[in-house]
């Protein structure tokens, strides 16, 4: 990690030990976690503070941590599952007391060159709530609304909190892990009523457990860089 993005980190811990903990990231990079209480007071110090100033909310996004650490995930080979695990929907695997979901945050300091990746976790899984940070950065508007169209995460204190991707009469949160990927209704244009009507989904979900895997000759140990 370099010497700038450490001592960036050592302004942080400064001023905000009490209420953050630096969390794991990818080389020179930062990433911090925040307990939901204490957001508002952390956004405000990150960006009016010369030590810090991230005057740049460039994103929100969340994390639905539902099977996180459960499901293989093997890329280089098939598995005795083959791929079903993109379509078996499982019970919560979430560990009691631990957030399902939690909410990033990421962050940018032009006078510092420098990106800082905030997470905060939602208390509830069902009902999962964090504040509003739109009065930190006006930014925050839509892309609060999309987190809440996607995951269903409620912002309090946001003044429009309203679906902004899906549909006005969309059922469910589409980015969920429990959400069907087929989905649960669709819409289509009724000749005899003349109008779009909502129906039940009739996609017939896809069997991707491979019928026959087959072992390539090309890929033997013997064979490798074989001439």
């Amino acid at each position: 990690m370099s010497e700038h993005t450490e001592e960036l980190s050592r302004r942080i811990d400064a001023q905000l030990a009490e209420r953050t903990r630096r969390i794991h990231s990818l080389p020179n990079e930062l990433a911090y976690e925040v307990d939901g209480a204490h957001l508002q007071s952390v956004c405000w110090v990150l960006r009016d503070s010369a030590d810090l100033d991230f005057q740049l909310l460039m994103d929100v996004t969340a994390v639905d941590y539902l099977q996180f650490g459960c499901d293989e995930w093997q890329t280089l080979s098939a598995t005795h599952s083959g791929f079903s695990r993109g379509r078996v929907a499982h019970p919560s695997h979430v560990p009691a007391g631990e957030a399902r979901f939690a909410v990033i945050y990421q962050l940018l300091s032009i006078s510092q060159n420098q990106r800082l990746r905030l997470r905060v976790p939602c208390a509830a899984s069902e009902e999962p709530l964090v504040d509003s940070v739109i009065e930190v950065w006006a930014s925050a508007n839509w892309f609060e609304r999309e987190v809440f169209d996607l995951f269903g995460i409620v912002f309090r204190g946001h003044p429009d909190l309203r679906r902004i991707l899906t549909d006005y009469g969309f059922i469910g949160h589409p980015f969920r892990k429990d959400f069907p990927l087929s989905g649960n209704v669709e819409v289509r244009y009724d000749a005899d009523k003349k109008r779009v009507i909502y129906q039940p989904v009739t996609i017939e979900p896809r069997v991707l457990v491979p019928k026959v895997i087959r072992d390539d000759n090309r890929y033997q140990p013997a064979l490798k860089d074989a001439k």
